[in-house]
């Protein structure tokens, strides 16, 4: 058998998409039970976070594994197949034991170095052990990854390198401000009472808001994590505990709200935000008036002498006080084909001009820059969309009064409330571009050596522990073959006494063990190299063992390492 791992995370795919895939709770159970029931896999543990999926599996048959998985993934999901195959990768073997042990390790987190992975492998392993699809590889696999996690953490200074994904976007809310700074007598809503807003309130608690209000869909989570806050001697922070239909009467008076449950659906849509804080859900990118706006809120910008046009190719607002003109700058044109330019320019060089209007801009002029965008336009067949537009007057955005931290996947909290004015939201999406150039730490050269050094540690023993069957089964056969020979020394030598019988005995078993040391030990040390998996096929046929008896000692020990895994989990 042998290791499978398939998963799509924030590095392979975008976050729409891990979004899409998202695994609620009851779902990742009924994956790692079909997983098993599938043919070519014998264990199954699932890893789902907020910024990646796996499913880990011991298979027999590679090719057959993979397809099995990345369907198995997809059913699951509500992802297409054909959808989500690009983002899907595939790791095998020892590839699988360097990625997952890479990951404990945070250093294939989104955040560099963040801890609280190791917490989500735990829950993912004691998941797997509750559902019986953990096996002796997957409990030795996971419980390794812990230790070397911890191992990284303690050694090395991987902790300097970055921090929890909470504490990076309360960073990112605070825009360049000191967190402690930024949250000092605020108010705080956090949505969920699971990790990792439990994490977020300790978080927000120890950085000195003033209040924190926890609303949860179980009365009794939100109380109890209400009472740590409450009870904890590091912060001076007021908590208490609502239902969560309280949470759009809890928006009026928060300053933060950190949202992270696992809702399939969104918890806070941009018109709950909007009419919790009495703001217009219909401003312009940004909360700016939009430039180009039409229908009434357009017109109501314009001059009241300001009259329509007829006819403009791109069915633009003109210009205040000059007729026959509908382009304000580069900016308007951006995308548009070479012909539908062809025609605005003709439209421009041919519009009629009414006796005394002040012309703001030049037509001529830009008549001229129209007939070469569209010249660009012909050769690479529309104009491109980045260009530099015609500078505008700023219109100030007012400072935020409203800090949203959605941590949630699929997203609880809408995209659109970045829209309103006064409310900055930071989420997964955002999370992941801001730390894509993040430096990292030299700490992170020295946790790469501990997980090169464990990976190969780790093959070595798996694969000697591969072979520890057979050679058990070997002096299984041996032990059976003195007991053999000795009963029929009793038989011919009646007259033996006891304490003659026990000499021979021990005497002929000495040398049973003198004979098989060197060879078991030697074949213990082949196997455990790469490629020395073939060390205990070799070994069956030259002892002409009975691959049952083999098959026997593989399950024994199999139900124990399962025994003594759920209790170390």
């Amino acid at each position: 058998m042998s290791l499978l791992v398939v998963g799509l995370s924030h590095r392979s795919a975008p976050v729409s998409v891990l979004e899409r895939a998202a695994l609620h709770v009851d779902a990742q159970v009924k994956l790692l039970q079909d997983t098993v029931a599938a043919e070519p896999a014998t264990e199954a543990a699932m890893l789902a976070t907020c910024n990646r999926i796996e499913l880990y599996a011991d298979v027999d048959k590679f090719h057959a594994g993979v397809a099995e998985l990345s369907t198995l993934l997809a059913q699951h999901s509500g992802v297409g197949l054909d959808e989500l195959t690009p983002y899907l990768y595939v790791h095998y073997e020892d590839r699988a034991v360097h990625h997952l042990f890479s990951v404990a390790c945070g250093l294939d987190s989104m955040v560099v170095g963040e801890g609280q992975i190791l917490g989500q492998i735990k829950d993912s392993l004691a998941r797997a052990q509750e559902l019986h699809t953990a096996g002796r590889l997957l409990n030795d696999l996971f419980q390794q990854a812990l230790r070397v996690g911890k191992r990284a953490h303690s050694e090395t200074g991987i902790d300097r390198a970055g921090q929890s994904l909470v504490t990076f976007g309360l960073e990112q809310l605070a825009s360049g401000t000191a967190v402690q700074d930024w949250a000092l007598g605020k108010k705080a809503l956090v949505i969920g009472a699971g990790s990792m807003s439990s994490l977020a309130a300790a978080t927000l608690a120890r950085a000195g808001v003033a209040e924190i209000v926890v609303a949860n869909r179980t009365a009794e989570r939100a109380e109890r994590l209400a009472e740590i806050l409450n009870d904890s001697g590091d912060a001076d922070v007021v908590a208490r505990a609502v239902p969560m239909d309280s949470v759009p009467d809890e928006l009026t008076r928060a300053d933060v709200v950190v949202s992270c449950t696992g809702a399939t659906g969104l918890v806070l849509t941009a018109e709950a935000v909007a009419a919790g804080r009495g703001l217009d859900t219909q401003p312009g990118a940004d909360g700016v008036p939009s430039r180009f706006g039409s229908g009434a809120a357009q017109a109501a910008r314009l001059p009241a002498d300001h009259g329509t046009e007829e006819n403009c190719p791109l069915d633009l607002a003109p210009v205040p006080s000059t007729a026959g003109f509908s382009v304000l700058g580069e900016a308007a044109v951006a995308g548009m084909a070479a012909s539908e330019l062809e025609q605005h320019a003709a439209w421009v060089d041919n519009a009629p001009r009414p006796q005394g209007a002040v012309a703001l801009v030049d037509p001529l002029a830009e008549a001229d820059a129209i007939a070469a965008l569209a010249a660009t336009a012909a050769v690479i067949g529309r104009v491109p969309e980045r260009r530099k537009p015609e500078p505008v007057a700023e219109i100030p955005r007012p400072a935020p009064s409203l800090f949203l931290l959605d941590l949630a996947m699929p997203r609880d909290i809408d995209a659109a409330v970045h829209r309103l004015v006064g409310v900055r939201l930071v989420d997964i999406e955002s999370l992941a571009e801001a730390s894509a150039d993040a430096p990292m730490a030299a700490d992170v050269d020295q946790v790469r050596r501990i997980v090169a050094d464990e990976v190969a540690a780790f093959g070595a023993a798996l694969r000697a522990a591969h072979i520890t069957p057979t050679v058990v089964a070997l002096r299984t056969m041996a032990a059976d073959v003195v007991a053999g020979e000795i009963a029929r020394l009793d038989g011919r030598l009646p007259g033996l006494d006891d304490k003659q019988r026990g000499e021979i005995t021990q005497t002929v078993r000495r040398v049973v063990d003198k004979l098989l040391h060197a060879p078991t030990v030697r074949v213990k040390q082949l196997a455990a190299e790469p490629g020395g998996a073939g060390y205990a096929d070799a070994l069956r046929t030259l002892f002409d063992l009975d691959p049952e008896t083999v098959a026997a000692v593989s399950r024994a020990e199999d139900s124990t390492t399962d025994e003594e895994g759920r209790g170390s989990a």
